[in-house]
């Protein structure tokens, strides 16, 4: 199939071929029929699986058309405002088509003097588009096709309320599109009440929109302390044209970017702290390759989607397994493969298979080869631990031992010893093999035994 088969208006053709689209994705294949009819539609679709041009170009091919004057798409964040705008922009250009995106953080002025002038598509953030129709700024905008886009996405954001709110003010003779990845309880009911007969289409679960088929999974169990040198291990040994590194905290963004910028890399940290021009840059800049390595958090990479990222970083594991999906799904797009990493210290490792057995995730145990050099940070913490070790009580029989080496001779061979075995700790590399992570959980549940029958144990009688 090819998108002439559609039957686009001959300005929207061309900006399909001028994007360089030639066969439709799934999504596009199942829903743009559906929304040329004007039904209502529910959409399951990840993040990069072509949905932005699926509900897209049916909306610019009926304003193109004369069938429709006005779109509006709500989604969660800034970022993906911004980025369907200019999709839309780029496809509908050649048929004259204005759009508009919407979001918070800058003056009401010219949002609302473009829409007055009529702008046919409006992207925009829940928190401004409530505030705009609810001060009663653009009454003039009566949409008469309404997209969720990401509405999972906004519900974790809770913006929920919003978007009930919103609807308030939107015609009821209007065509509705929702699109989410998941499809938890209150989207479900949200669903209920601002579609009408909806037309219901899933890709998640073919080949093109399971993660798993395009993505090779894998994860290194790491002692906690070693987790900077495996990243940057990594990032010098894997193949990588652009990748994201995900943290849970704002403040372990702002360390690791900066640890890994004082290295020489070309990395950026990107969380909600960050004013929004700078927060524009960095995304900017990591969209043209400029940046080749964003370290950001679960929040502040919501509705980020950008080409050619090769890798996806866990230096910390999710807090849940749906967050997982969401990481992951950055890479491994339009058909590319990609490579999704996680660090897992021996502490988190039972949260690791959790999510593997909640996700269905095939990941594969890997080990990082270590060249047993040294940074001088080692040394120093070397150094630290001599200086704070007690001097043990055996101590005379050593010495008798090593009478005949005079003692300067003595310390260096010392310390040369303390290096070697210090290079080559982990049989010579970063990470647990099977073998070792089998030991770890053998004693693992060894002690939970153990516990469980202290727990049990009925007190003697008195």
């Amino acid at each position: 199939m090819t998108f002439k088969e559609f039957d686009f208006h001959p300005e929207i053709s061309k900006g399909v071929m001028i994007a360089g689209f030639k066969e439709p994705s799934p999504i596009q294949k199942m829903t743009i029929p559906i929304i040329l009819e004007d039904q209502d539609v529910i959409g399951q679709a990840h993040t990069g699986t072509g949905k932005t041009a699926a509900f897209g170009l049916p909306i610019l091919d009926k304003i193109a058309k004369g069938k429709i004057e006005r779109a509006l798409i709500i989604t969660p964040t800034r970022e993906l405002a911004t980025q369907v705008s200019d999709e839309l922009y780029h496809l509908g250009r050649f048929a004259g088509i204005r759009t508009l995106t919407i979001y918070g953080g800058v003056g009401y002025g010219r949002q609302i003097a473009l829409i007055h002038k009529g702008v046919q598509v409006v992207v925009a953030t829940p928190g401004r588009l409530k505030d705009l129709y609810k001060k009663g700024k653009i009454d003039v905008f009566n949409p008469e096709v309404v997209v969720l886009d990401e509405a999972d996405e906004m519900l974790d954001m809770g913006f929920l309320d919003d978007i009930k709110e919103i609807f308030e003010y939107i015609p009821q003779n209007r065509q509705t599109l929702l699109f989410s990845a998941t499809m938890p309880e209150p989207i479900k009911e949200l669903a209920g009440d601002i579609l009408y007969n909806p037309q219901f289409i899933s890709v998640v679960n073919t080949e093109e929109g399971t993660v798993n088929n395009i993505i090779d999974q894998r994860y290194y169990v790491i002692n906690e302390h070693e987790r900077d040198e495996a990243i940057v291990k990594l990032l010098e040994t894997e193949d990588i044209d652009k990748c994201l590194i995900f943290c849970r905290m704002k403040r372990e963004v702002d360390r690791l970017s900066e640890h890994l910028e004082a290295m020489g890399f070309s990395a950026k940290g990107l969380h909600g702290d960050m004013e929004q021009t700078e927060r524009d840059e960095v995304i900017k800049g990591f969209r043209r390759a400029e940046i080749r390595i964003l370290i950001a958090t679960d929040v502040a990479s919501r509705g980020l989607d950008v080409k050619n990222i090769s890798h996806v970083f866990n230096y910390h594991i999710p807090f849940d397994p749906q967050s997982y999906v969401h990481r992951i799904g950055r890479t491994g797009r339009a058909g590319k493969s990609g490579q999704a990493i996680t660090l897992v210290s021996t502490e988190e490792f039972k949260e690791l298979q959790r999510i593997q057995k909640e996700v269905g995730a095939e990941m594969r145990l890997a080990t990082i080869e270590h060249d047993g050099e040294f940074d001088p940070s080692s040394i120093e913490d070397l150094i630290g631990a001599i200086r704070d070790c007690p001097i043990h009580e055996d101590i005379e029989l050593i010495k008798q031992a090593v009478s005949d080496i005079d003692p300067p001779h003595l310390v260096e061979k010392l310390l040369s010893l303390l290096l070697k075995n210090e290079g080559t700790h982990s049989n010579g590399r970063i990470g647990m093999d099977q073998e070792m992570v089998d030991e770890m959980m053998g004693g693992f549940f060894d002690q939970q035994k153990e516990t469980k029958s202290k727990k049990h144990k009925r007190k003697p009688k008195r």
